[in-house]
């Protein structure tokens, strides 16, 4: 997987678990500030589509994840 994978894997990740744990319906509700952290997601994701930067891609690059995919 390259990075724009791994940014809209983590992402949908990130949004399910704050929802689950935000969300007084759910067996695993904990907090309702748990919702904050999915607006911080979705602005990430918004503000990605503009400006090109996130910082998901930034710490994941410093990890070695590769930026594209190379053809053989």
């Amino acid at each position: 997987m390259v990075i724009i994978d791994w940014i809209h894997t983590l992402a949908g990740f990130f949004i399910l678990l704050s929802l689950a744990l935000g969300v007084e319906a759910s067996p695993f509700f904990h907090s309702k500030y748990w919702l904050i952290f999915t607006g911080f997601v979705g602005i990430n994701l918004f503000q990605f589509g503009f400006s090109k930067f996130c910082p998901m891609a930034y710490i994941l690059k410093q990890l070695g994840v590769p930026e594209a995919r190379t053809h053989n």
